[in-house]
């Protein structure tokens, strides 16, 4: 079989997987083997799958292969945030961070290499989108990044943020499988609701999201509560209006009852006013939720500037007087271009 291509092994769920076995006359029960090495062991060779023959493992090396992620490099903040480069099967290039409080250890993950967007204010989005990433890869990000948690802080991951590189929602199929497979208990066995998956706003994949029922956390990219805003810095909103995401929310809440998370750049000048707030305020109506309020990271390609301390504060005291839950998240990592919007990669040399 060595001039055919090898199958992508975890490309495959177990009964897939068991249907290999038997044509490649081996008992269907090898296969349950194999796939907890590759999941509940993260294997990303199939020497390392010791309680196998060898005999077996190099009939899996001729038929199978295991993409495995590789980090490329990684980098240290002054905050204790580390930025790793991680190299895939084909060289393509992604970034993940870890994000450590004395409360979390958080995994921040990409979903394309590139972006299919192009919001002004993130690096991501003046990068060409090459390519989804596969749920494995996904996953071995998860997993490379609890390596370093446990390396380096001797503690273990208890959270992962779908907003690294691309738009999660555009790779949905993908995107959902990893997380089946890291809450899986036959994979990383952690909880949906240390999950969380960001999305800048794909107003008929949130309504997706609420007809498959998911269980994990929804944040939405919303940076301004006004449609014309909104497209100056979103291209995205051409297509998916507030009111369009308005009633995506609310169709996606009826299924699921899980709030959703706001996310609000305050950018100098732009929509930083209490009008502003006030559009969000009303726009926080639709479902149940709550407003992280980010302070906005420079990059080279884009003008904006982070607003200053005291807008910011009187914009987040106006949430809170409407009765919204409101939370200010300071940025880390910004020293290494590890901060929101922020990771953009160029190929290995």
């Amino acid at each position: 079989m060595s001039s055919t291509k090898k199958i992508d092994i975890r490309s495959l769920d177990l009964t897939q997987l068991q249907q290999h076995f038997v044509n490649l006359g081996e008992p269907s029960y090898r296969a349950k083997q194999v796939y907890q090495w590759l999941w509940e062991k993260s294997a990303h060779t199939f020497a390392e799958m010791t309680n196998l023959s060898k005999s077996l493992r190099s009939i899996l090396e001729e038929n199978f292969t295991i993409n495995a992620v590789k980090v490329h490099n990684s980098q240290f903040s002054n905050d204790h945030t580390i930025k790793s480069t991680f190299e895939l099967y084909d060289k393509n290039i992604v970034e993940g961070v870890l994000i450590p409080t004395d409360e979390r250890m958080t995994a921040c993950v990409s979903s394309q290499v590139g972006c299919s967007l192009t919001c002004k204010f993130c690096a991501t989005g003046y990068m060409d989108r090459k390519r989804n990433l596969n749920a494995d890869e996904i996953y071995d990000q998860v997993v490379l990044i609890d390596q370093q948690a446990r390396l380096n802080y001797k503690q273990n991951l208890t959270n992962i943020v779908y907003m690294g590189m691309g738009e999660p929602l555009l790779n949905y199929a993908n995107v959902l499988k990893s997380i089946d497979r890291i809450t899986a208990e036959d994979g990383l066995n952690m909880s949906y609701k240390r999950i969380t998956v960001s999305t800048a706003g794909i107003a008929k994949m949130i309504r997706k999201l609420g007809d498959d029922q998911v269980k994990f956390n929804l944040a939405l990219s919303l940076h301004a509560a006004n449609d014309k805003k909104r497209n100056e810095i979103m291209p995205i909103t051409e297509h998916n209006s507030l009111e369009a995401l308005a009633d995506a929310l609310k169709y996606y809440y009826a299924k699921t009852k899980n709030p959703v998370t706001y996310e609000y750049i305050v950018f100098n000048n732009f929509n930083d006013e209490i009008v502003d707030a006030a559009e969000l305020a009303k726009f926080c109506k639709h479902v149940p939720c709550k407003v992280n309020i980010i302070e906005y990271n420079p990059i080279q390609f884009a003008a904006f500037t982070n607003t200053e301390a005291d807008k910011l504060d009187a914009f987040a005291e106006y949430l809170r007087k409407q009765g919204i839950t409101t939370n200010i998240r300071r940025s880390r990592g910004k020293d290494i271009d590890a901060a929101c919007g922020q990771l953009a990669v160029k190929q290995p040399s």
